[in-house]
């Protein structure tokens, strides 16, 4: 398997802008100015395994450490599996333009250890705290029309397209994060497009529960709560954007698994594997 160093040869690609932090915060704006990374630059680059740690609670049994030598790809809170451990997240993704008001340490934690990092790009330049890693700045998909999908247009992003028109954002996949991402309103689904997007051709999902009721596992009580909108989200958006993904993008040459055991993507959509069964699939 393909190894990653800390900094990958992504310079060459990347178009750097001194974007300076608002008033607010301008003494960042001289001593930690915004370089920003294309998209392009990492596309393809990589090949093999990939774990995507998500917060949900079952991500706690996951042995982090035994599998320390993967790459792996993480989200908002769930960062905190990374404490007290000496792995770089390959990649750290955030949508949530609050989290890093909400959970300030566990963002600065990810900004400091991140090989690469997410965000929209008015939340990195707002932050106050500049990633070590390279930054990429997310962008939502537009989805191609009939016509350019029949001309062979835009290729790389996978869509739905209902016979009759709809109001709702499109369902799809983005292959290529240049042009943009598909929000299913779970960071994980953008995590995938991540892994996709790099080259990674075997996803290993770990906490990807999707259960509103069980929480995060980095939270409790006494913690604050980030907003939640699985339940309301899981049947009109969450569930048909992994049944398109599960319809027109996995094959062969791209598999996913889901090692959660209380998850509520069917198998039939990803399948479940068992930490016995990576093992047999990394060997």
């Amino acid at each position: 398997m393909k190894q990653t160093s800390f900094v990958a040869m992504e310079h060459a690609g990347s178009t750097q802008q001194a974007l300076h932090a608002p008033f607010t915060a301008s003494w960042l704006s001289t001593q930690y100015p915004l370089d920003l990374s294309d998209f392009e630059a990492c596309r393809n680059t990589e090949s093999g395994a990939v774990f995507i740690i998500a917060s949900g609670p079952s991500a706690k049994s996951f042995p982090i450490g035994q599998f320390a030598h993967v790459p792996m790809i993480t989200m908002n809170g769930a960062i905190s599996m990374f404490l007290d451990t000496d792995i770089k997240p390959y990649f750290y993704a955030c949508t949530d333009r609050s989290f890093s008001e909400q959970q300030p340490d566990l963002f600065k934690h990810a900004m400091a250890i991140s090989q690469r990092v997410a965000l929209w790009e008015d939340h990195a330049r707002s932050a106050h705290v500049r990633p070590t890693g390279r930054l990429y700045p997310l962008s939502k998909a537009k989805r191609p029309s009939w016509l350019e999908s029949v001309l062979g247009k835009h290729n790389a992003l996978v869509v739905n397209h209902p016979l009759l028109p709809s109001r709702e954002r499109p369902l799809g996949f983005s292959k290529d994060m240049s042009e943009g991402f598909f929000d299913a309103r779970t960071v994980a689904y953008l995590a995938i497009q991540l892994a996709f997007h790099v080259g990674f051709t075997q996803v290993f999902l770990v906490g990807v529960d999707l259960d509103e009721r069980s929480g995060r596992f980095y939270e409790n009580a006494e913690s604050t709560h980030s907003p939640c909108g699985l339940d309301q989200h899981y049947f009109t958006r969450i569930l048909p954007s992994f049944e398109l993904m599960s319809d027109k993008v996995i094959g062969d040459d791209f598999r996913v698994y889901n090692l959660s055991d209380i998850s509520r993507i069917p198998d039939s959509v990803v399948p479940h594997a068992t930490l016995a069964d990576v093992e047999d699939m990394l060997a």
